[in-house]
């Protein structure tokens, strides 16, 4: 606030500055010009005075000695005037001047007839030429001077404000520039300084609140926001602070729930990786202790038993590492045109053997002509292999699991269902979650649903797809995705 305060007083004052400067030489120009115009307006007549005090021509012939008594007499009244005698066409005749210097011969008349010509009472401000000064104009007086029977000899053409007030007037004129120059700067900078204050406290009465909404923020308060009048001068800027208060909020709130989702997923997978590692340890540590008493046939069952466990400890891992790689968006799948009938027969025979040793029938829909599809044919396989293998973990003994293919005009739907306990709709929204616990299990027991379901969520989220459930509560389940046609990829 204080470098904005410090801103904002330099830019008035810089401001005032150039509007006093300007201010200083306009009342310098105006004022001389006003000074100009009262010498004018009181000595106007002195021309015309003069004419009538005395004949400056005789005959056509210059009374010198005359002209030069009375025009000395009036530079020892008035030292700043300069009196000269003109012809008819305007060429100087004779004149009286300080230092004896004049730069013109002649002198324009346009404005001695104006003069002239003008009422006394409201002549006009008037200049006309300078004879010592070739470039300038200055304020003067004039007359005409004619003789006895009224023709024109001449002109009389005085000089109101010579060299010698020039001289006196400039030094004074300096001063009193210098004078009003140091008056208005501290004007300026008290006025700056007033005006800053006045300012700053009006523009950033919203910045203030704004000011507050990001310190609550920094400590810690995430619901902070910025309450001001959206019409207000930081509105702009009070609105993109909300915005970015929402999305870091959302975001924090999003890196909560992942911390919260990583801390479920470490303890599921460690409880799952826990137990065959705990069967096989348990298992080997009854071999070594029973080497020589133990039957064959009893070793031979711990050995399979510790084969089955690594083998479901090895396909655990593998599950770990091949989300890991879909979440990090490592694979890019390989797209080529294939029958996925072809692929679901593979698929059924394969889990046949499985589902016979728990009297599970599989049964397989798939119609004769059957478009080929566009997708990655291992991801693919991959989906099946784990929409199965879930199907045949919840389907109860006597149960049937169904592998549906049908096609329409655009894409190729697979259904996998089974006749499990179903799934609670309050449990649907979230069964593609990482080792999401749920109430599904064909014995009634808790069962979590592991990386399977994730798995093939991402592998779809890969060809644009989406899957979709179908549960009834004691009927069963089915899980549903279309993949698109080769003719309508190419």
């Amino acid at each position: 606030m204080n470098k904005l305060f410090l801103k904002l007083s330099g830019i008035i004052l810089a401001l005032l500055l150039v509007v006093g400067t300007a201010y200083v030489m306009v009342s310098s120009y105006i004022s001389e010009d006003y000074v100009s115009e009262v010498n004018q307006r009181l000595y106007g007549g002195i021309a015309e005075h003069m004419v009538h005090e005395i004949q400056p021509l005789v005959n056509g012939k210059v009374d010198t000695a005359t002209i030069q008594d009375i025009m000395h007499s009036m530079m020892v009244i008035n030292p700043s005037v300069e009196v000269y005698l003109l012809e008819p066409d305007g060429d100087i005749i004779t004149y009286v001047a300080p230092n004896k210097t004049v730069e013109l011969e002649s002198v324009r008349l346009e404005p001695l007839h104006e003069f002239i010509a003008a009422d006394p009472a409201n002549r006009p401000f008037l200049k006309g030429d300078d004879p010592r000064h070739a470039d300038k104009s200055n304020i003067f007086s004039a007359a005409e001077v004619r003789d006895d029977a009224g023709n024109m000899e001449g002109y009389v053409y005085i000089i109101l404000s010579g060299d010698e007030q020039a001289s006196v007037a400039g030094p004074l004129q300096s001063s009193y520039m210098l004078k009003l120059g140091a008056n208005l700067f501290f004007l300026s900078l008290l006025a700056a300084f007033l005006m800053a204050m006045i300012a700053i406290r009006y523009l950033t009465r919203n910045l203030r609140k704004i000011e507050t909404a990001v310190h609550r923020f920094q400590d810690g308060d995430y619901e902070a926001r910025v309450d001001t009048d959206t019409k207000g001068e930081f509105a702009v800027v009070a609105t993109t602070f909300n915005d970015m208060a929402e999305r870091i909020g959302a975001n924090i709130n999003e890196m909560k729930s992942l911390d919260q989702l990583r801390r479920e997923l470490i303890a599921n997978i460690s409880h799952d990786l826990r137990t065959p590692l705990a069967i096989i340890q348990g298992f080997v540590e009854t071999l070594i202790m029973k080497t020589e008493e133990m039957p064959p046939e009893d070793r031979k069952r711990h050995l399979q038993t510790i084969y089955n466990s690594s083998e479901r400890l090895s396909g655990l891992i593998s599950q770990l590492f091949e989300y890991s790689k879909l979440e990090a968006q490592q694979i890019e799948p390989a797209k080529e045109a294939f029958n996925v009938g072809e692929l679901a027969q593979d698929v059924a025979h394969k889990f046949s053997v499985l589902a016979a040793g728990k009297e599970i029938e599989i049964k397989l829909d798939v119609p004769q002509q059957l478009p080929r599809i566009f997708a990655d044919l291992g991801l693919v396989e991959r989906v099946l292999n784990n929409l199965m293998d879930n199907a045949l973990k919840f389907t109860p003994k006597g149960g049937q699991i169904l592998l549906e293919i049908r096609a329409d005009q655009n894409d190729v739907r697979v259904r996998v269902a089974d006749t499990g306990p179903g799934i609670p709709e309050a449990d649907i929204p979230f069964i593609f979650d990482r080792y999401r616990k749920g109430n599904r299990s064909a014995n009634g027991r808790n069962v979590g649903a592991g990386l399977g379901l994730a798995i093939v969520k991402k592998i779809l989220e890969l060809h644009d797809k989406s899957i979709r459930i179908q549960s009834k509560l004691k009927e069963g389940t089915s899980f549903i995705f279309e993949l698109p046609r080769m003719e309508v990829v190419g």
